[in-house]
């Protein structure tokens, strides 16, 4: 087998809506630069993602210059946001991500008005402005100081080519073959991995991409939105029904892995991979 490397890197301004693969990214301590920094949100503050709204799928946020982004939609002019400065937005606001209570700074009227045009329901967006004290990660797997972003609960996810191929193969034995093969962006991925043994991420516990050492800390449980085509925002059964037939840790259907780095540095396509532990 060719020697393991990075062969893709994926970041997500806004959570949920489609981002950008740019040829390399840098390792914040929370994650890679600019990665789901954005959120969307109900005007109470609960979260909104392609869980309860797929056509989120469809939009997309570009990053700008100075951490903005320019979102984009079928049917809908493109705007440009701005980092909200807090003091002009009256500080910050409480908004909710699963059971984690975060303080966020609203994006202004001109984009709540846009994602609230899409969508078809109220909404507003939000910007997290300190990543670095917002929203620690969980204590069960993070340590003391580390923390996140709006991404569901870890800095980074890592998948594996070797291991959406396994999956498809399963999808097609098990008769299901007209919702497959399911590409890689079904997962969102930050990082994605190349010529590994199917499912060898499930024993890794530290690695090297490039300069970057990351613990590996907790496999990603997956949800719904892995049944939701990135490009129609239609839904189907697959993964889910082929991970709960051969691919369980415990009681989750599991896919990739969640990672925390160790320091900071920048991540490259084609940079080496290795377990070390």
């Amino acid at each position: 087998m060719p020697t393991p490397v990075l062969s893709s890197v994926h970041v997500y301004p806004v959570k949920s809506m489609a981002g950008c693969s740019p040829g390399e990214a840098t390792v914040e301590p929370w994650g890679l630069a600019g990665d789901r920094r954005w959120l969307v949100t109900e005007p109470d503050g609960r979260f909104i993602t392609q869980r309860q709204l797929p056509r989120l799928a469809l939009a997309s946020a570009q990053p700008l210059p100075g951490g903005g982004v320019r979102l984009t939609a079928p049917g809908a002019e493109p705007l440009d946001v701005a980092v909200p400065v807090p003091a002009e937005q009256g500080g910050t606001i409480p908004v909710t991500v699963f059971r984690d209570k975060v303080e966020a700074v609203r994006a202004g009227d001109a984009a709540a008005a846009w994602v609230s045009a899409f969508l078809g329901t109220e909404a507003q967006l939000v910007h997290m402005d300190d990543p670095a004290v917002r929203r620690p990660v969980d204590p069960d797997y993070g340590r003391p100081g580390d923390t996140v972003s709006f991404a569901d609960g870890y800095p980074l996810l890592v998948t594996t080519t070797g291991s959406l191929h396994a999956l498809n193969v399963l999808i097609a034995q098990d008769g299901i073959a007209a919702e497959g093969p399911l590409p890689m962006n079904r997962f969102r991925p930050n990082v994605v991995v190349d010529h590994t043994a199917p499912w060898a991420e499930d024993d890794w516990r530290r690695i090297r991409i490039g300069e970057m050492t990351f613990r590996v800390v907790k496999p990603s449980g997956r949800c719904v939105i892995t049944t939701t085509d990135q490009a129609t925002a239609e839904r189907g059964k697959e993964p889910l029904r082929t991970l709960a037939r051969h691919h369980r840790i415990g009681e989750r259907l599991v896919f990739g892995q969640n990672l925390i780095p160790e320091h900071t540095g920048v991540l490259r396509v084609g940079d080496p991979f290795e377990v070390l532990d």
